[in-house]
């Protein structure tokens, strides 16, 4: 079958990454992006009334709590036609989801507008229908509550000091006022409570770590992209504790300028090429083992998948086709000073997406 993207084996060239490290205005007046490439942190001044294709303007903020063992995800999302707040527990073991709400609302391009960054202190508070929820991001902690019907969640992460993450600017060819900018921060430990009608999930930071997705684009009507990601322990040879995270997105615009994957050591960043997979997983081979390397060799890992958490909403000329795969993770990555870590079944995801919104 034919693949739908494009990744580093099939590409005409060698990825370069366009550095950003001070504030950048992002769009023009008339709309058009003026940066591209990434950054440690959001530095990119994003204006939405600059956009001009405001029914392609989607904004959202998306949080995905896990242990491997259960994983909570609490998300707004507004896509200009309306949008959506919901809270989602899947039992990653047992393979099933055990507990879903979404209230939605319609016409929201200019209604439940979200702060224009999300890795600075913050605060979004609303209410929608009978869900009611707050983000609050501090300096050192961010907090999470949502609650609709039977449904209740309380969590709190860490932000370790000088937390690092990854934000992305990524055009599209043929679009010049099209773009895709997301902020990746994972490696925040967390703790909290998942509540649904008479039954209780305990999360901790012992095992605990959850990774924001926010995102704020204007792309054309069909996407397909990979994005994997996650966080974990790591111990040195003296027995010391240290915080490793990564994040892998590809197949998603024009990534000449930029590619959106990274990995994080204690908080700081360190940046590496474009990745694919071996094996395009399409149609069949989502629970068959992934090999992920990246054109510079520096992240050499392979999952072994354990649950595909698949989902297919399908509503007239909308889609949103998603393979989430869940498994353990193995194999080695380098660092920027040419350290090799070493990764034994650190559990993580990849998923597979092709959208038309």
């Amino acid at each position: 079958m034919e693949k739908t993207y494009i990744g580093w084996q099939e590409a005409d060239y060698k990825s370069k990454q366009t550095e950003y490290t001070e504030e950048s205005k992002m769009l023009a007046a008339d709309g058009t992006l003026l940066v591209k490439g990434w950054a440690r942190h959001n530095v990119f001044d994003y204006d939405r009334n600059n956009v001009k294709a405001v029914m392609r303007r989607k904004e959202w903020d998306f949080y995905q709590i896990s242990n491997g063992k259960y994983m909570a995800q609490i998300s707004f999302a507004n896509i200009s036609l309306g949008g959506y707040v919901s809270a989602v527990l899947v039992d990653l073991r047992a393979g099933k989801t055990v507990a879903n709400v979404m209230s939605p609302f319609l016409g929201g391009k200019d209604k439940y507008v979200l702060p224009p960054k999300g890795d600075v202190p913050n605060f979004v508070k609303m209410s929608i229908g009978k869900a009611d929820f707050c983000f609050d991001t501090r300096e050192d902690s961010r907090t999470l509550f949502f609650k609709m019907n039977d449904i209740e969640c309380n969590f709190e992460m860490d932000i370790m000091p000088g937390l690092e993450n990854i934000t992305t600017v990524l055009p599209f060819k043929g679009y010049p006022d099209r773009y895709f900018m997301t902020t990746k921060q994972m490696c925040m430990p967390c703790e909290g409570t998942f509540v649904f009608g008479d039954q209780k999930v305990e999360f901790t930071k012992d095992d605990t770590f959850c990774s924001l997705d926010w995102g704020r684009v204007c792309t054309p009507y069909q996407l397909v992209w990979y994005w994997g990601s996650g966080s974990t322990y790591l111990y040195d040879k003296d027995g010391n504790k240290h915080i490793f995270g990564f994040e892998i997105t590809w197949g998603i615009g024009d990534e000449s300028n930029a590619t959106e994957t990274c990995m994080f050591y204690d908080g700081k960043a360190h940046k590496f090429g474009a990745v694919d997979v071996e094996t395009f997983p399409k149609p069949d081979k989502y629970m068959q083992p992934w090999k992920f390397i990246s054109e510079d060799g520096r992240f050499n890992l392979t999952m072994t998948p354990f649950f595909d958490h698949h989902s297919d909403l399908n509503v007239l000329v909308m889609r949103m086709h998603s393979h989430q795969v869940h498994g353990l993770w193995n194999g080695t990555v380098t660092l920027d000073d040419g350290t090799v870590l070493e990764i034994k079944d650190m559990y993580a995801f990849c998923e597979y997406v092709e959208n038309r919104w």
